[in-house]
């Protein structure tokens, strides 16, 4: 079968996001479930927050993502793949009025990623014998038929009608081109039960459930069955950053969403688990920039007009 070429792909793909988010900077939710295309019309600051499972394609112009103390940047034909809830600063780096910034986003299926893996054969070792690469995030030029598979699903979600009949088969597709391509060891590992990655990712997600809670690594240990001192090495491979930090960007983020919705500070702080409202304080602003009060009523001012961090 032909495929369209990557720059046609592009192209398409550009075009369809300029006829489908507002013509200021912002995003647009599309009737297909999960994806969302963004638009931004000039750099910006790195801003911390969350990325649940989700990958990224970018059209036009370049984006950074911050993930501990490592930054990826990457651009046009560039799929960005976070196969964990991961806490980082991300912006778009190169946009302008005249040619911003497009991508699209697709929020990622962990239930359907588990249930590919296990029809899929195993993937073979890298043929130089090194060990595989099983870091929560990736970047990676996409393969034509990647591309293609995305113009198909954007182009369908322009058409209401369609959008719920084929719309889940593309995004199946998807699936299981990134499991097929250079992202699929990690996406596997991450998502089949007894690897080290799943058993991390047993962790990270009893963490999202308990953030507030006390954090006791050898706690943590256990439920991922290994030793703290392998935990701790894995987590952090896996995370760029340890058990405590991740704690606390879950506390911090959870915060920020209670502020935003009218909690006091103190009532936030104490709610997320802070036993020292100076120390959230102090937390809070090493963070974000600002103190609380002064970040949430900035934020708050812009929310209707500042696009969507997922993109």
């Amino acid at each position: 079968m032909d495929r369209i070429r990557p720059d046609d792909c592009r192209a398409i793909l550009k075009d369809l996001m300029l006829r489908n988010t507002p013509p200021r900077s912002g995003s647009a939710a599309m009737p297909v479930q999960g994806l969302l295309f963004h638009r931004q019309h000039g750099p910006e600051d790195p801003m911390p927050h969350f990325f649940e499972p989700v990958v990224i394609l970018v059209a036009q112009g370049t984006k950074l993502v911050r993930i501990g103390e490592e930054e990826r940047l990457f651009g046009e034909n560039v799929c960005f793949v976070s196969g964990i809830d991961l806490p980082v600063s991300s912006c778009v780096a190169d946009a302008s009025p005249e040619r911003p910034y497009l991508a699209l986003s697709l929020a990622l299926d962990m239930g359907l990623i588990a249930a590919l893996s296990a029809e899929m054969p195993p993937l073979r070792p890298p043929p130089d014998g090194s060990a595989p690469d099983l870091r929560a995030v990736a970047t990676h030029e996409a393969d034509p038929e990647l591309l293609d598979a995305f113009v198909r699903l954007a182009e369908i979600a322009e058409h209401p009608t369609l959008a719920p009949l084929l719309g889940e088969a593309l995004t199946r597709e998807i699936h299981c081109r990134l499991l097929l391509g250079p992202f699929g060891c990690a996406l596997r590992e991450f998502n089949t039960g007894g690897t080290r990655s799943g058993q991390i990712m047993r962790v990270l997600a009893w963490l999202k459930e308990n953030y507030e809670k006390p954090l006791a690594v050898a706690e943590l240990a256990r439920r991922a069955n290994m030793t703290p001192s392998t935990f701790h090495k894995y987590f952090k491979e896996i995370t760029a950053m340890s058990p405590l930090q991740y704690q606390k960007r879950l506390r911090l983020d959870a915060a920020r969403r209670l502020l935003l919705s009218g909690r006091d500070v103190t009532g936030a702080a104490l709610e997320v688990g802070y036993e020292n409202v100076s120390q959230f304080g102090r937390e809070y602003k090493r963070l974000f920039g600002e103190p609380p009060k002064r970040h949430i009523a900035a934020a708050r001012a812009a929310l209707f007009h500042s696009p969507d961090r997922t993109g």
